[in-house]
C-alpha cells in the first residue's frame, strides 16, 4: 500500500505541477501556453524523456513535413529549401516556446495546395492519353520532392492519370462481372464516368483542405513533437479528447446519429438503434441537415461548416433539446425536435453465442470483445470486465463445455478492466507489472479469491490485438490457465498512457481555455514472468497462418517506439486448471493446418499479398496496367471462395436471454444476422473449436468431468 500511495503522489504531482511552479511563459499567446504545457508534461512524467537538441529538431522537421505533405504533392524542393534553414533550429524555438518554423510552413503549404488545385482542375478537364510508357511510384516514402513547379504538375498529371485509369478499368471489370444487360455502358462512357468520379472525389478533398484551420495544423505540429518520444504520446484538442472518451466508453450524450459531409451540408449517414433520433422516427439516413438550433436559441445555418463543428452543435447534455432543420429525400424541409439522451454504441460491446459442431464438439461458449471499453470519468460508466462477467454467467447457465474469448483486432483500452477480467479465471494473484521511469514496479493484482469460470478457456488473438488484449493473453499464458491461439504475435504495445488536462495544469489564462489534453506514456507493462509485451507482443501457444503472415506489422513498424526491456519476475501460481498437454495440442493443430486446403490457400495468399505490397511502382500505360491487373486477378481467383463459404455443420445459436433485445427491431436483427453469418465462415474459429476439443479430451483438469459430453476425435 505504501508503494501505491507513492505512485498516486507522482500522478498527482504530474497533473498539478504547473500550479506549483507556474508556467515559464510570461505572455498571453495560447499556442505558446499549450506548447509550454506539452513540453513540461513530457519533462516531468514521460517514461523515457529525451533532450531537446539537434536530433530532436531534425526528427520534428522530418515528421511534420511528412505529415502535412506525405505524398509530396504540395511542396517543391524550392519550398523545402526555404524551410531547410529551420532544420536545426526547432529545438531552440521549442525551448523558447516560439513557432518560427511552423509559421514559415503555413503560407508555403497554403500556396502549394492552391497551386495543386489549379493543376488538378487543368488536368481533369483536359485529355487523357494512356499510351505513354511511364510509371508512378506509389510508396510515398520512396518519393523525393520534385525540383520545380513543372515537375510538380507532371506528378499531378501522373497521379490523376493513374486514378482515372484504375477507376476506369475497375468499372469495366465490374460491368463484365454483371454480364451483358440492357443499359450496359460503352467503355468510353465508363471512362467518362471515371473522370467524373475522380473529379468529384478530389473536389471534395480540396474543399476539406480549404476548411482546415491554423489550429488543425498546430495539432499536427504538436503531435509531431509528442510522437518524438514514442508513438502513443500525443496532444489532443478538446474535441479530440471528447471523441476519445466516447470511443473508450462505448456511449455518448447526444442524438444518436452518425454524420458525414455532403457538399456544403452535413448528411445523416446512419441512425444508432435505440438512440434519441431513432426513437423520434422522424430523422432518417440521407437526411440533409441545413440548420441546427438549441431550444430557445436562433438556428445556425451550417452550410459550408466542417462536420466536426456540426457535431459539436448537435451533441449535448442529456435532457437538453436540439432542433434540426432537415431536407428530406422528397425535398421537403422539416424541423425535427430531439431530446438528447445517453446513446449506447453497442457495436463495441461484449456479446456471446453458443457454438456447435455436431460429431466433433458441442455446446461451447463464445465471447466476442472488440475493445476494452470503460467510461473512465463517469460513475456507473460502461465496464467491459462487468459485461464479460455477465456473458460468462449467461454461458454457465447453459452448462457450456468450454469458453472461447475472442480478442482479435481488439486494440486494448482500460487497464483496470483487463486486470478485473483476468481475475475471473484465477483465484487471486498478480496480473501485470507496471513500471514508471523511476522506482520499483507496481503490481496490479487480482484480489478476489473467487473464480467465476474454472472450465476450459481459449483466447483468440491476432496481429492487431494490442495493449490490454496482450495483458490478459500474457497473464493467462504465464499462469498456464488458457491456450492462446492466433497469428505469429500480437501487436506489441506494452506501454501505459494517461491523460493530463492542460486546463488544470496551467494556472490562470482562463480567457484562452480550453487548452486540450496531453496523452502521455508514463509506464511500461511487464508480464508476471518479467518480460515485456513491448515490440515483441505475445507469441501464441498455437500459431495459425493469416494473410499478414509474411508482412511485418505492429508496434515495431512505428517511428520512435520504446525498446523491449525485462525486469524481475514475481511469484505467481494458480490452482484452478493444470494444462499438461500443450505440446500434444500444438502437434495436433499443426497436423490439421498442414492438411487443410483452406490454410494452404491462406499461406499462398499471404505470399502473393507480400509480393504485391513490395511492388510499389505502377505502369501508366493502359495495356501494361491491364496486364498487371489481369495477372493479379488470375493469381487471386483461386482465393475467391476463401473465408466466404459457410463451414459445413457449424451451428451458432444465440442465447435465449439475448433474443428479446436482438428482435426489438430489424436493425438489431440485421446486425446479429451479419455477426452470425461471419462466424459461420470463420476457419480460425473452426480450428479453435477443434483445439478446444483436444484440450478437453487430453487434459486431466477437464477430461473426467467432460468426456461424456464432448464427442471423441
Amino acid at each position: 500500500m505504501v508503494f501505491r500511495s507513492s505512485v498516486l503522489l507522482v500522478a498527482f504531482f504530474g497533473l498539478y505541477f504547473y500550479n506549483a511552479i507556474g508556467p515559464k511563459f510570461e505572455g498571453d499567446d495560447k499556442e505558446a501556453l499549450i506548447l509550454q504545457g506539452l513540453i513540461q508534461t513530457i519533462e516531468y512524467v514521460h517514461f523515457a524523456t529525451k533532450p531537446i537538441d539537434d536530433t530532436f529538431s531534425k526528427t520534428i522537421y522530418k515528421t511534420y513535413l511528412e505529415r502535412i505533405d506525405n505524398q509530396k504533392r504540395f511542396f517543391t524542393q524550392n519550398d523545402i529549401d526555404k524551410l531547410k534553414i529551420y532544420e536545426l533550429k526547432i529545438d531552440d524555438q521549442v525551448n523558447a516556446r516560439t513557432f518560427e518554423f511552423f509559421n514559415a510552413s503555413l503560407p508555403l503549404l497554403d500556396a502549394g495546395i492552391k497551386k495543386s488545385e489549379i493543376y488538378f482542375n487543368d488536368i481533369i478537364d483536359g485529355s487523357f492519353n494512356f499510351s505513354k510508357n511511364d510509371v508512378i511510384e506509389w510508396n510515398f516514402d520512396k518519393r523525393l520532392f520534385v525540383k520545380s513547379d513543372s515537375e510538380l504538375k507532371d506528378l499531378w498529371k501522373k497521379t490523376i492519370d493513374f486514378e482515372v485509369m484504375s477507376k476506369w478499368i475497375q468499372s469495366i471489370d465490374d460491368q463484365k462481372e454483371k454480364g451483358n444487360k440492357e443499359g450496359n455502358k460503352t467503355d468510353e462512357a465508363l471512362k467518362t464516368d471515371a473522370i467524373k468520379d475522380v473529379k468529384k472525389r478530389y473536389k471534395d478533398w480540396f474543399d476539406r483542405m480549404s476548411k482546415l484551420r491554423r489550429s488543425d495544423r498546430l495539432e499536427i505540429f504538436l503531435g509531431s513533437i509528442a510522437n518524438y518520444y514514442d508513438p502513443h504520446t500525443d496532444y489532443f484538442s478538446p474535441k479530440e479528447k471528447q471523441d476519445f472518451d466516447i470511443n473508450m466508453g462505448g456511449k455518448l450524450e447526444g442524438i444518436g446519429a452518425r454524420l458525414q459531409t455532403d457538399g456544403d451540408y452535413t448528411k445523416v449517414s446512419s441512425i444508432i438503434v435505440g438512440g434519441p433520433a431513432w426513437k423520434t422516427k422522424k430523422l432518417h439516413d440521407d437526411d440533409i441537415i441545413m440548420k441546427v438550433a438549441q431550444k430557445g436559441g436562433e438556428p445556425v445555418d451550417i452550410a459550408g461548416m466542417r462536420v466536426d463543428d456540426v457535431v459539436q452543435l448537435v451533441r449535448g447534455k442529456k435532457g437538453t433539446i436540439v432542433i434540426l432543420t432537415v431536407k428530406k429525400k422528397d425535398n421537403s424541409i422539416v424541423d425535427v425536435v430531439i431530446e438528447r439522451d445517453e446513446v449506447q454504441l453497442d457495436d463495441s460491446k461484449a456479446k456471446s453465442v453458443i457454438l456447435n459442431m455436431p460429431g466433433k464438439i458441442q455446446n461451447i461458449g463464445y465471447i466476442n470483445l472488440p475493445k476494452f471499453y470503460s467510461s473512465f470519468e463517469a460513475d456507473g460508466g460502461n465496464s467491459c470486465a462487468i459485461d464479460v462477467a455477465e456473458e460468462i454467467k449467461k454461458l454457465k447457465s447453459q452448462n457450456v463445455n468450454g469458453i472461447i474469448l475472442d480478442l482479435r483486432n481488439n486494440s486494448g483500452g482500460s487497464l483496470n478492466d483487463v486486470v478485473d477480467m483476468s481475475g475471473l479465471f484465477i483465484e487471486e494473484g498478480p496480473i501485470v507489472q507496471v513500471k514508471g521511469r523511476e522506482g520499483k514496479p507496481y503490481l496490479h493484482m487480482d484480489k478476489d479469491k473467487s473464480v467465476l469460470y474454472d472450465g476450459p478457456l481459449v483466447i483468440m488473438v491476432n496481429h492487431f490485438s494490442a495493449s490490454a488484449s496482450e495483458i490478459i493473453a500474457a497473464a493467462m499464458q504465464d499462469y498456464n490457465r488458457a491456450i492462446i491461439i492466433g497469428s505469429k504475435s500480437t501487436f506489441g504495445k506494452g506501454t501505459v498512457q494517461r491523460f493530463y488536462d492542460l486546463d488544470k495544469g496551467i494556472r490562470g489564462y482562463d480567457e484562452f481555455k480550453p487548452f486540450g489534453n496531453v496523452k502521455m506514456t508514463t509506464q511500461k507493462f511487464y508480464r508476471v514472468n518479467g518480460g515485456s509485451t513491448q515490440l515483441k507482443g505475445v507469441v501464441p501457444d498455437i500459431i495459425l497462418p493469416d494473410t499478414y503472415h509474411f508482412i511485418d506489422t505492429g508496434e515495431k513498424e512505428y517511428d520512435n517506439p520504446l525498446e523491449w526491456t525485462e525486469i524481475e519476475a514475481v511469484p505467481y501460481a494458480q490452482n484452478v486448471v493444470k494444462l499438461d498437454n500443450k505440446e500434444k495440442l500444438i502437434a495436433n493443430s499443426k497436423s490439421r493446418i498442414e492438411q487443410s486446403k483452406d490454410f494452404k490457400l491462406v499461406l499462398e495468399s499471404a505470399a502473393i499479398i507480400k509480393a504485391n505490397r513490395d511492388q510499389t511502382k505502377y505502369p501508366l500505360k493502359l495495356n501494361d496496367y491491364k496486364a498487371m491487373i489481369e495477372k493479379r486477378d488470375a493469381e487471386s481467383k483461386k482465393f475467391d471462395d476463401l473465408l466466404k463459404n459457410d463451414i459445413p455443420g457449424f451451428e451458432i445459436k444465440n442465447l435465449e436471454t439475448d433474443l428479446t433485445k436482438i428482435n426489438i427491431d430489424e436493425s438489431n436483427k440485421a446486425k446479429n444476422d451479419e455477426f452470425v453469418k461471419d462466424l459461420k465462415k470463420d476457419i480460425y474459429l473452426e480450428e479453435t473449436l477443434l483445439i478446444m476439443r483436444d484440450m478437453i479430451n487430453l487434459e486431466k483438469s477437464f477430461a473426467v468431468q467432460q468426456k461424456k459430453i464432448v464427442l471423441p476425435n
